[in-house]
């Protein structure tokens, strides 16, 4: 619907005219998700400056952004009600630690074992949690203290400059490309709304609401340097006991949505991130801000996609959003508070259709009932629940479908040859989903003297496997018949305990494979 995916390679302008637009973009989402998190909203932004600028310079995807995210600010509640942000601190740099220790250990290629419906409807879920988050700035206070919609003029207003907003996005790169689009909607609308003195809310509007009514008059977004301290929490086991469960749903959460929009980007680019590597960068990242006072993040789907979407390929556009998102906080807090919310939403409207795979409706025609049921299912968790949830759920079921599937697949084609013995021709893989329909495939009772089970054109995968074929050839020998076996590999020979006596072994003709179990470990 609208192509502003391309694949223009990196310099020097179009990366830092495209940081430039992502720090605007950051500011009332770092807020945003600090009030989530239950912290101030300057430890949000000094995450934001943190992550973005460590992932951006030592992380495996140039051209990604990272910082304060919803998805981890949600896990951090609880810990932050309970025993305060220092505890936060404390969560989030051992969560670092994790993430280093496995871009070491070389975990992030398990990223691989997604499935491409998972990944649809990952990419679809976050399109709509994005749209759904946007819908708030179309909420005021009133009177009593309560959220409630627009109405209006001030609602008029704020779809008019939302659609301008999204009007110059999508007309601008048709006449040049020469700055970032985004970047040029965001300094019309503010110009025309601070011009014409609208009636438009603006970002410091937005921060003055989620703060209490004895604040709301001196809310600013000016701050300092973030500064080093080691989070003042006792090191004693019991603390260990407290921040080690946080820490390690912050860190799995971080590296899936990390990994997972590394892939995306991958994809939308033509290019390739390094997983392991961008682990490690989470990790140092997430480090640091446990150390200076930030609540930890991980990559963020949308800003990256107004990065690509603007132009930004290289290292130098995040860290560039980075540099200029501090550069605010520490002097041009005043500028940023004037920016109207409507030139942000409309940012992030685009973002939306862009990021929404719209080619899935077509897909869901072509591919079967199974995979469509896993793109919606994924799809609906991520934006019921969370995104770490949603990939989890949908790589179980992806992988029981498939189970399920392969468990049908084993067959037996049966003859009686020269010598009268019966063979059994096995086709298909025998594991513990095919167990049941394998024991079937043979008529023990009316078998002859003689039995013959070859294994050359299956596998087995697995310990369900190996009782499946130990109880078979008990049967068998309860009724006094001799059992052959054949081509199975020297693994499984080993694993076998009744019908191990029975394999008839060839050096030349055995295959050689590995059975998934613990049993030789």
């Amino acid at each position: 619907m609208f192509d502003i995916i391309t694949n223009r390679d990196s310099n020097v302008k179009n990366d830092v005219l495209s940081g430039i637009t992502v720090a605007l973009a950051l500011v009332p989402e770092a807020v945003a998700f600090a009030f989530v998190a239950g912290v101030e909203p300057m430890i949000g932004l000094y995450a934001a400056f943190i992550m973005g600028l460590i992932t951006s310079a030592i992380g495996g995807r140039p051209g990604m952004i990272s910082g304060a995210t919803g998805a981890m600010a949600v896990v951090m509640v609880a810990l932050v009600a309970e025993h305060g942000v220092q505890y936060l601190f404390a969560a989030v740099l051992l969560a670092g630690v994790l993430q280093i220790l496995c871009g070491i250990f070389r975990l992030g290629k398990f990223i691989r074992l997604v499935p491409y419906p998972v990944m649809l409807g990952f990419v679809n879920g976050l399109a709509i949690v994005i749209f759904l988050a946007q819908l708030g700035q179309f909420k005021v206070v009133n009177a009593m203290g309560d959220l409630q919609w627009m109405q209006g003029t001030m609602l008029y207003w704020m779809l008019g400059l939302v659609a301008l907003t999204m009007a110059i996005i999508y007309l601008l790169p048709k006449l040049t490309t020469a700055v970032p689009a985004s970047l040029v909607a965001i300094v019309t609308v503010t110009l025309l709304v601070h011009g014409l003195d609208l009636e438009a809310r603006t970002v410091i509007d937005f921060v003055r609401d989620l703060l209490p009514a004895d604040q709301k008059d001196t809310a600013t977004l000016a701050g300092e340097l973030p500064s080093f301290a080691i989070p003042m929490v006792p090191f004693t086991w019991e603390t260990l006991m407290i921040i080690l469960p946080t820490a390690v749903i912050l860190c799995l959460v971080g590296l899936i949505e990390s990994l997972l929009t590394l892939t995306l980007i991958d994809e939308m680019t033509n290019t390739r991130g390094r997983g392991n590597k961008e682990c490690i960068g989470q990790g140092v990242a997430n480090t640091v801000n446990g150390f200076f006072g930030g609540m930890g993040g991980c990559a963020m789907i949308g800003q990256s996609m107004i990065n690509i979407n603007s132009g930004g390929r290289g290292r130098l556009s995040g860290i560039t959003a980075a540099l200029v998102l501090l550069g605010f906080i520490l002097f041009a807090a005043p500028l940023i508070e004037m920016i109207p919310l409507a030139a942000l939403v409309g940012v992030m409207f685009v973002v939306v259709i862009a990021t929404f795979e719209w080619a899935s409706f077509r897909i869901i025609r072509g591919v079967n009932k199974e995979d469509a049921f896993v793109l919606f299912l994924v799809t609906a968790v991520t934006v019921i629940a969370d995104l770490a949830i949603a990939v989890v759920v949908g790589v179980i079921v992806s992988a029981l479908v498939f189970a399920w599937k392969h468990a049908r697949h084993i067959e037996v084609k049966s003859h009686i040859d020269n010598d009268g013995w019966k063979v059994y021709d096995l086709e298909g893989p025998l594991f513990f989903g095919s167990v049941t329909h394998f024991k079937d495939l043979f008529d023990v009772a009316n078998d002859p003297e003689d039995v013959v089970i070859d294994f050359q054109n299956s596998r087995i995968w697995d310990s369900s496997g190996i009782d499946a074929l130990d109880t078979l050839a008990d049967k068998y020998e309860e009724r006094g018949k001799k059992l052959h076996i054949r081509h199975i590999s020297s693994e499984c020979r080993g694993l076998l305990r009744k019908a191990g006596k029975f394999v008839e072994m060839n050096v030349n003709e055995d295959p050689r494979y590995r059975v998934a179990t613990d049993e030789l470990a």
